[in-house]
């Protein structure tokens, strides 16, 4: 909850939830939906979002709702058939620019997917950055999530560079794998914030 409210207090939209049991981040149901039913209710705008890894299509709907969640990232290899039956509440996070299999998962609605950087056999939370210049020629077209190596001291060039709808951090703001660290979340929103304002 801690960790929620700080970056609430710092100006975040959106807030993410992983459900995958290897990540130094993992958060189980029960803990998620004490945590969560507090922010629906106090927080009602800012959206809540689970982090899911070739996770059961039924699993991921009960956690979805059991958990008062708005949107889930599907950050594995998910089939567009998985996809599809998830569809308005999922997006897809890709570990690599995708080709021209986008047309098969990007969304009508925001954000239309993430992209990560690739990092052989890890599903996101590396801190390895990502590629920027192709990030950006998919950012004209699409209204995506970027992430990959993203922290306060970067974040505000991605932005500039890339033009995403929306940023995602995870050990960017973080002192030690799965430990967040207020003072850096507070930092990476008001750099995003900053160039946001300069181009308003």
């Amino acid at each position: 909850m801690r960790d929620a409210l700080i970056a609430i207090d710092a100006g975040a939209d959106y807030l993410g939830f992983n459900f995958y049991s290897k990540s130094a981040r993992f958060v189980d149901g029960k803990t998620c939906a004490q945590i969560t039913s507090v922010l629906k209710r106090e927080h009602p705008n800012v959206k809540l979002v689970g982090v899911f890894v070739n996770s059961p299509i039924e699993e991921i709907k009960n956690i979805l709702n059991s958990c008062f969640l708005d949107l889930a990232q599907l950050h594995g290899d998910e089939s567009p058939e998985t996809f599809s039956k998830l569809v308005p509440r999922a997006f897809k996070a890709f570990r690599r620019i995708p080709d021209d299999e986008i047309r098969l998962y990007a969304r009508n609605e925001t954000p239309s997917f993430l992209v990560d950087a690739t990092v052989g056999g890890s599903y996101g939370g590396t801190g390895i950055t990502a590629d920027w210049s192709a990030a950006a020629k998919l950012a004209i077209r699409y209204p995506l999530f970027m992430a990959g190596g993203l922290k306060p001291e970067n974040v505000a060039d991605a932005v500039r560079q890339v033009n995403p709808w929306g940023v995602d951090v995870a050990s960017g703001v973080e002192s030690r794998p799965g430990e967040k660290d207020a003072k850096m979340i507070k930092d990476f929103v008001q750099a995003v914030h900053s160039v946001k304002e300069r181009t308003l």
